[in-house]
């Protein structure tokens, strides 16, 4: 009998795994961040502006939701499904429905019926909320999903950073009062500080806004790159800051943590190409940048409570609205960003966080039996201590072989070769750093582990 991991130990073998790399930048790709997840086997076109995600790929974004998914998790958010179609009927119930214009894809169903596919999940989700909650002691609640969106964009462009279908978290606070649904909102800010902080980027929050979600309150989230798409003004020493690492107590008044990330500066940050500072001399505290968009929060109050009847009874009998917000991740830009924002001449250089594996062995001579055999000792004890490995056991030129782990970006590289194994030495390399070391055989792996 086979046994039951054998599979497994196979598909991290690049004899095995489906990784379809490319030599050449491919002349479609006009980003850093396209370029390489098409490099890199990531990620392939189906049709304008909509991918399918491949093994390498969907590591990292299977990667990225699980540390969203846990920050949501933490600032007590539920986690539910919601359909990718919606019924119009509601849409039109919030006078929304012709908002998204031609952006959002209009569907009809063989009985006739008015479909849609969401660009978002306000309507639906208030909806839900309607039918189930009838009184304040069921508040507060905060729901999630992750979920597949689509929007119809005119111009397609950038690959995963502005396509037509796109991998979201959106979650939607309901609350009593507007006082009870800020402090909602706060700990979604504070979450997402934490979201991006252990994605290994620096997420600047700046006011924004709110567009056809609606509401007063709404911050983007944004992470600086050379090829971002939006002209950014923000103070000097919000990229000076740690990012946010420490516990937060979320039962805690969250207000003091907000004001040390926006109130010194939120009279001077601006976004999306304004050019308030572009006719004058910039300020010795502000600095001009380019920036990404990678989250997106709104406090909206009773917008949509109120035209789809998400109501219930107060302690004194009064039936009044409940005070929502919504927040979004952007999953699937995420992988781009990150890349926007981790990459060298090279090829990518990815967190360890969100890695689609941890370490790349190379086996610079396959065939000889030293080597081979030290590989698959590797590999094994790897395997063991939980550490996800990518073998490359194909019988190809060590030139390319080197290329292709730098162009795919692990965190670290483990390289065994005849000349090094005959004295008991094998190569370790940090992606990010840079460094080599040529250890024994009996220090290589403690240094990938960290002891």
């Amino acid at each position: 009998m086979r046994p039951q991991n054998c599979e497994i130990a196979a598909y991290m073998r690049l004899t095995h795994y489906f990784m379809p790399t490319l030599r050449e930048n491919p002349s479609e790709a006009q980003i850093v961040s396209h370029r390489l997840m098409l490099r890199a086997g990531m990620i392939r076109q189906a049709s304008a502006g909509i991918y399918s995600w491949l093994p390498l790929g969907f590591r990292v974004l299977k990667r990225i939701e699980q540390i969203v998914r846990e920050e949501q998790d933490a600032a007590g958010a539920q986690e539910m499904l919601m359909p990718t179609i919606q019924s119009a009927d509601l849409w039109v119930k919030s006078g929304r429905y012709d908002d998204y214009g031609k952006e959002m894809l209009r569907i009809r169903d063989r009985h006739e019926h008015e479909l849609l596919f969401g660009p978002t999940n306000e309507e639906l989700i208030t909806n839900i909320f309607a039918q189930e909650v009838k009184s304040y002691r069921d508040l507060p609640k905060n729901l999630y999903h992750i979920q597949w969106k689509f929007r119809d964009e005119i111009r397609p462009r950038f690959g995963i950073m502005r396509g037509r279908e796109f991998y979201m978290k959106d979650a939607y606070s309901f609350d009593l009062d507007a006082g009870l649904g800020r402090a909602a909102y706060n700990k979604m800010f504070v979450s997402y500080l934490r979201t991006f902080a252990r994605l290994g980027l620096k997420g600047i929050p700046m006011r924004a806004d709110t567009g056809p979600i609606g509401g007063e309150l709404s911050h983007e989230f944004i992470i600086l790159a050379d090829t971002g798409e939006s002209s950014v003004y923000c103070h000097r020493s919000l990229t000076d800051r740690d990012v946010m690492s420490e516990d937060i107590d979320y039962q805690a008044d969250l207000q003091p943590v907000i004001d040390s990330w926006t109130a010194p500066y939120a009279a001077t940050d601006e976004m999306h190409d304004n050019v308030r500072f572009e006719a004058e001399v910039l300020p010795e505290d502000r600095i001009s940048a380019r920036g990404i968009e990678v989250g997106h929060i709104f406090f909206f109050g009773t917008k949509y409570s109120e035209k789809l009847g998400a109501y219930v009874a107060t302690q004194s009998g009064d039936r009044v609205a409940v005070h929502m917000g919504s927040y979004g991740i952007g999953v699937s830009r995420l992988v781009g960003a990150i890349i926007e924002a981790n990459h060298d001449e090279s090829g990518i250089i990815w967190p360890e966080s969100v890695a689609p594996f941890h370490v790349g062995l190379i086996n610079l001579k396959v065939g000889d039996r030293a080597c081979d055999q030290q590989c698959e000792e590797f590999y094994t004890k790897l395997r063991a201590h939980g550490v996800e490995v990518l073998y490359d056991d194909r019988d190809e030129r060590a030139g390319m072989k080197f290329a292709e782990m730098e162009l795919i970006g692990l965190p670290w590289q483990l390289v065994v070769g005849p000349r090094g194994i005959c004295n008991g030495m094998v190569e370790v390399r940090n992606r990010r750093t840079g460094e080599h070391e040529e250890l024994s055989v009996e220090a290589a792996l403690p240094r990938i582990f960290g002891t």
